[in-house]
């Protein structure tokens, strides 16, 4: 029996944005189990929460203060476990984002370790004393804003180490006892019924550090992100963070069908590295080479391409099966990105290709950014590095579910958190009903997915195409389809491969050709995305 999440969709929630049930303007775990009803109805098959610890918000949930309780905002530990328990009655799996490199400077851990030097969780984070200038230990730089990754404390005269913001400090991955603890976080959850963790950062968790200078970045230059000053040799991607993902596998593999995925931005050469020997790390590192791709036919299909190609490494097991993003809550939204039409060509890719889709809340509506007011602005990365348009709050605002006032987000007289965006925004009760929306593309397309082994779990082949079209065959279980998607504006007559004369569209990205027969060539419109059944496969 494959692993369900082999198979499966994962749809990821922003919990702050998906539903508030409690009338505050935040969402919250009763809100997203109020709404287990319309995922079920979309047919994704796990929800991936963004976190709902307990933390004082500094990067909205990434500063977690417990790892073993939920922020009040959210809910209750019991709210959680109830939302747990309809999932799984709905079919649905949970997954939780897992905080591995860092806490909050609020967390109990840190307030121990920093309280003195011969405190015995000193050691659970890292403390420097000044370089002889009386300077940082070292020239590393933070994520946000590119400022210092290294914090003066006055009380104990040392520095501490935050990759990101000073109120995250790094946790000390080398020192056992934080092992134990953060190991013991995950069982935790899994003896909950918690079906995975996404492992933010996976890629920075440290052990033991070489305390050395990052070396110059020289293709920086200003108008980039501050923090891009610098090539992060020893920072990220270090030998470490594997020791880490080992040890998290070990423990997600004392339970039953639970899967591991790490956040890695890394090409896929290095990225696969990350499933480790013998796929002893993560079951799926996941794979963001399309979010950060050109959004050209040909760019696309060097990604795909090379993505499988790694995976057939004669030094990989055989068995690493492969993963694709094209949304996420770091990001601005697909829709704005690459325009509404390419952003239904893009839902038929991410949900035809060989692997396991990670579809962001509301990208199935076709989502644009929403404009923030300055004085709205509530992300650290536009506050510390304004200008450069790194904000991430115009990807995070409300699932906007209907037309009355506040978009059926929150009760009509409360202000919610973020703007809900423009009245001619989408909504899921204009889309619901409607056969040629963006949600109705995307739910017949999760239907075709599901039903078929060759789209679910048969082979991948890329195609000859003319220029600005992709496509690929996926076979597997006595099915067979080809997908030609036109990346261009212009109409495009497309081959069918040698080996196929006849087939049927099982769906195009515009309306009124389902079942429409194809031989030899199919003709696409601008902007458009087929998928043809073949005859007799």
């Amino acid at each position: 029996m494959p692993n369900w999440w082999k198979q499966g969709i994962v749809y990821q929630i922003y919990p702050r944005s998906f539903q508030d049930s409690s009338g505050d303007g935040i969402g919250d775990l009763p809100g997203i189990q109020e709404r287990l009803d319309y995922l079920k109805w979309l047919g994704v098959d796990a929800i991936w929460i963004s976190p709902m610890y307990p933390s004082p918000m500094a990067d909205f949930g990434y500063d977690v203060a417990d790892y073993t309780d939920v922020d009040p905002r959210f809910g209750t530990l019991e709210d959680a476990q109830r939302l747990i328990d309809a999932a799984h009655d709905y079919g649905l799996r949970v997954i939780l984002d897992y905080v591995v490199n860092h806490s909050s400077n609020e967390h109990p851990w840190f307030l121990e370790s920093r309280s003195s030097r011969d405190h015995p969780r000193r050691d659970w984070y890292f403390w420097k004393d000044p370089a002889p200038d009386g300077g940082p230990p070292t020239n590393w730089i933070d994520r946000f804003g590119g400022n210092s990754a290294w914090e003066w404390d006055e009380q104990t005269e040392q520095y501490y180490l935050h990759s990101y913001l000073p109120e995250q400090p790094d946790l000390n991955w080398g020192n056992p006892e934080v092992q134990e603890a953060m190991l013991n976080v995950l069982r935790f959850w899994m003896d909950r019924g918690v079906d995975g963790f996404r492992v933010d950062v996976a890629y920075r968790a440290k052990v033991a550090p070489q305390w050395r200078d990052n070396p110059p970045n020289t293709d920086w230059h200003e108008g980039m992100d501050p923090y891009k000053r610098l090539q992060e040799t020893y920072t990220k991607n270090l030998p470490d963070a594997h020791l880490v993902g080992r040890l998290l596998r070990d423990v997600v593999d004392e339970y039953d069908d639970r899967v591991l995925i790490g956040e890695v931005t890394l090409q896929p050469e290095r990225l696969v590295a990350y499933y480790g020997e013998n796929n002893d790390e993560y079951h799926l590192p996941f794979n963001f080479n399309l979010i950060h791709s050109d959004w050209t036919a040909e760019a696309v299909r060097d990604q795909v391409d090379r993505y499988e190609q790694v995976l057939r490494s004669p030094r990989l097991s055989g068995e690493e099966w492969p993963n694709y993003v094209l949304g996420n809550h770091d990001v601005h939204r697909l829709a704005s990105r690459i325009g509404p039409e390419q952003a239904r060509v893009a839902q038929l890719l991410l949900l035809t290709l060989r692997g396991t889709p990670t579809l962001y809340y509301a990208d199935e509506l076709g989502m644009p950014n929403v404009d923030i007011p300055e004085e709205m602005v509530q992300d650290p990365w536009e506050i510390n590095a304004p200008g450069l348009g790194l904000g991430r709050d115009p990807a995070r605002t409300p699932m906007r579910w209907d037309d009355t006032e506040k978009v059926g987000f929150c009760p009509p007289d409360v202000e919610p958190w973020l703007p809900s965006g423009p009245e001619e925004a989408p909504t899921v009760s204009q889309q619901k009903d409607d056969a040629g929306s963006m949600l109705s593309l995307v739910r017949r397309l999760i239907e075709l997915r599901r039903s078929s082994p060759a789209l679910h779990s048969g082979s991948y082949q890329s195609l000859m195409a003319p220029e600005g079209v992709f496509a690929y065959e996926r076979t597997g279980g006595g099915d067979a389809f080809i997908v030609f998607l036109n990346m261009t504006d212009k109409e495009q007559r497309c081959p069918l491969p040698p080996h196929v004369s006849k087939g049927s569209i099982a769906l195009s990205t515009h309306l009124n050709r389902n079942d429409e027969r194809v031989e030899l060539n199919v003709d696409l419109a601008p902007n458009e995305g087929v998928l043809i059944a073949v005859d007799g496969a």
